[in-house]
């Protein structure tokens, strides 16, 4: 069971928090508080730092946190309505002035192939916000042409040197959320394939148990152990373990490491804290060190979806 306190407390936060406190944790879905979120909160604060031109930011990719891309992301993960009109139309922007030769959203003229991480992410967005499938079916085409050998996918493909001959947990964990978020809502198209690509890409992750080298077993990143929200196109173990609870996905004891480093990370409160990623941002919406509910939401449903309350 999970303590009242912690309840209360976590329906002390934004509106946001609220409902998908009530939706992941208690059940209960509740409508009526999922359209106060682009009115009220931080939904309504990411929505009035629009700009006139319909971008968020300097442009689709510029600046990092505060352009369109990210903030998109951010709206997103706070289950504001899919059917925002003005997100709608901004996003429609980007389809027809952002798209590469080879099908991806490329941000960067300069570069030919389109970055695997950012296509990921904004197949995540796109479909979220119910855009046409029409628009969305090169980037699909893209990102499965990238599928590498051992499952995963890597960002730096688009390299002209260098080429990497293995997968990235940050770039692989990106694609599979956009290809969930697609499936999940209704899209048709080569639709029987992805399974088997999330699968592969799944069986990637856990090689690795979230976080360490499939080689030495060591941890290949101390950051993948630290807890970041908003993670943008970073991995930490958290950020794949609520992938994994969203995918329904079995408990695989390969997650034990990953899931003993969360619970180690609870406070004696039963809170998790949040770090951030230096960068400039429209506002913060928690402070890095502090108690965070964001965290602590997330690691409650994670751990509750695989029988570890308690």
């Amino acid at each position: 069971m999970i303590d009242d306190k912690l309840i209360s407390w976590l329906l002390e936060g934004d509106v946001s928090i609220q409902y998908q406190t009530y939706r992941d944790l208690w059940g209960v879905d509740k409508p009526q508080l999922r359209r106060r979120i682009e009115r009220e909160g931080w939904g309504a604060k990411f929505l009035s730092f629009r700009k006139s031109n319909g971008h968020w930011g300097g442009a689709f990719y510029l600046p990092k946190w505060t352009s369109t891309h990210y903030t998109l992301l951010d709206l997103k993960y706070l289950c504001i309505s899919p059917g925002n009109k003005t997100i709608s139309e901004t996003l429609k922007m980007v389809f027809e002035k952002e798209k590469g030769p080879d099908g991806g959203l490329n941000p960067l003229k300069s570069v030919k192939v389109s970055d695997v991480c950012v296509n990921g992410m904004a197949l995540d967005y796109s479909s979220y916000f119910q855009v046409k499938e029409e628009r969305l079916k090169s980037i699909v085409d893209f990102l499965l042409s990238e599928q590498m050998p051992d499952g995963g996918f890597n960002c730096h493909s688009n390299r002209k040197e260098k080429k990497p001959v293995h997968s990235s947990l940050h770039t692989t964990l990106s694609v599979v959320e956009g290809i969930l978020e697609y499936e999940r809502n209704g899209y048709t198209y080569r639709l029987s394939e992805l399974p088997e690509v999330r699968h592969d890409s799944h069986e990637f992750i856990l090689r690795h148990k979230l976080f360490r080298s499939h080689r030495t077993g060591g941890i290949i990143k101390s950051d993948f152990l630290r807890l970041s929200y908003p993670c943008r196109w970073r991995y930490d173990i958290l950020k794949a373990l609520d992938y994994f609870r969203l995918a329904e996905v079995k408990y695989d004891k390969r997650m034990n490491d990953a899931i003993d480093a969360l619970l180690e990370r609870r406070s004696e409160a039963g809170q998790w804290k949040c770090a951030r990623h230096p960068g400039f941002t429209h506002f913060e919406m928690e402070k890095s060190g502090e108690p965070s509910r964001w965290n602590t939401l997330r690691a409650l449903r994670v751990l509750k979806y695989f029988g570890k309350v308690g």
